[in-house]
């Protein structure tokens, strides 16, 4: 399979990278980044370094022909740009949907047209308080959660008008954990108590997307829930492929 990762240098993206190496069933994966992604030295055991091709755009609403080449005869996406609620707070609300959706929006037709297989799966990575009805006013960020509600919309209507080619799914995660005990840790543990936001750890999200994009998608979307039961099983279970 090979596998197109879009922002490949963030958090959940190079959990991404770092998982998609050890898999067998992965034969090449595309890191679409901005800047250039940075690996170990010394490769994790059963990590296949030769199978990743850092691709490098200016922008995610950019793409030159150089590297619409670079998706051609891909299988599939993990798409995990985005502009966080933190720091939508502090950018002008026209940027942060321009990176959120019109990008968003962009590069999957900018895919389907640069001629992958099909049918290829794009798995969007959303957030759980996301509003797909437009006509609800959400507690939390309100225009923030429409906005991304409204790009679920938009990706899935793509697919709807690809005669098959295309195949969405959303994953929607509350808060999202490193794998030891952290900060980002001790916060979902106060956001579960207090706001009642479930969590998932970076390793589970990962392994959960990587799972639905090779195999099918279980369902759409995929909760919380539904991403740390995947993940979990995904984690267990020996490498895909062997």
């Amino acid at each position: 399979m090979k596998l197109i990762v879009a922002g490949s240098t963030g958090f959940v993206g190079t959990e991404v990278i770092r998982l998609s190496l050890k898999r067998p069933d992965i034969t090449t994966v595309i890191a679409l980044s901005r800047t250039p992604i940075s690996l170990p030295q010394q490769p994790e055991a059963g990590a296949d370094v030769s199978k990743l091709r850092n691709v490098i755009v200016k922008d995610y609403g950019e793409f030159p022909d150089s590297v619409k080449k670079e998706f051609a005869g891909a299988d599939a996406c993990i798409w995990t740009v985005a502009i966080t609620p933190a720091r939508a707070k502090r950018i002008d609300f026209n940027e942060v949907k321009r990176v959120c959706q019109e990008s968003t929006v962009t590069g999957l037709r900018t895919m389907h047209e640069a001629g992958v297989n099909r049918p290829f799966r794009f798995l969007y990575t959303s957030g759980i308080a996301a509003e797909r009805d437009q006509t609800k006013t959400p507690t939390f960020m309100p225009e923030y959660s429409l906005m991304r509600g409204e790009t679920e919309n938009q990706l899935l209507a793509v697919a709807a008008e690809s005669g098959g080619d295309l195949e969405v799914c959303v994953a929607k995660p509350g808060w999202i954990t490193a794998a030891t005990f952290t900060r980002k840790s001790i916060m979902a543990f106060v956001l579960r108590w207090t706001a009642s936001v479930p969590s998932v750890t970076v390793s589970e999200i990962s392994a959960a997307m990587i799972d639905q994009v090779a195999h099918g998608f279980d369902k759409e979307p995929l909760m919380n829930e539904d991403l740390v039961s995947i993940g979990r099983r995904a984690l267990s279970a020996p490498p895909a492929g062997e």
